[in-house]
Formats: structure tokens, C-alpha cells, sequence
């Protein structure tokens, strides 16, 4: 019952271990900063090019921080930024991808 006296220093869900994660905090910032342009600007067509290097660069950027990432709160984020950078990337391939429009 020693544990009932101590108090949860933890928090909660999104509790951080108490230490400074600068490259982690600034990835989950740019993911999910390049995952809404991507979605937002996938739901216009002629906004396919923005969208779908924005998704890219989003999901990559994503994969690296879900890699080094140590905290729940960091995994959180970056997933929701991957969803987002995903779902941006496909809808702005299907509408003309990458280099659609540009090279012909």
C-alpha cells in the first residue's frame, strides 16, 4: 500500500518524463504543421502539388519522429500529424500527384 501515499508525479496520459526533448518537440511540430496543410489543401484540386509534397515530406518527417521519439505525448501527436499527412498525400496523388501538371 506504499504506493497509495506517494503522489502521482506521472500525470497522465500525455505525461513526459520530466526531461527536455527539443529534436522530438520540433518534429512532432513540423508533422503535424505539414500534416493539416496537407488535408487542408487536399480537399482542392488544383492544390494537388502542395498537398501531396507537403503529405510526403509530413510522412516522412513522421516515421523519423515515431522513431526517436521516447514520451506518449510525442507518439500522440506524430501519429495524428501522420494520419492527416497521409490522407493529404493519397487525396493530392489522386488528383494529379507530385509532378502532375508540371511535367508533361
Amino acid at each position: 500500500m506504499a504506493q497509495a501515499l506517494r503522489p502521482n508525479t506521472a500525470g497522465g496520459l500525455f505525461a513526459t518524463d520530466g526531461k527536455p526533448h527539443p529534436r522530438q518537440d520540433a518534429l512532432l511540430a513540423v508533422t503535424l504543421v505539414l500534416g493539416i496543410t496537407s488535408f487542408v489543401t487536399a480537399m482542392f484540386h488544383h492544390l494537388h502539388l502542395l498537398s501531396s509534397w507537403t503529405g510526403l515530406i509530413g510522412l516522412l518527417t513522421g516515421a523519423y519522429g515515431q522513431w526517436i521519439s521516447e514520451t506518449t505525448r510525442e507518439r500522440f501527436g506524430l501519429i495524428l500529424g501522420l494520419g492527416a499527412a497521409g490522407i493529404g498525400f493519397f487525396l493530392g496523388m489522386a488528383h494529379g500527384g507530385l509532378f502532375g501538371g508540371v511535367i508533361d
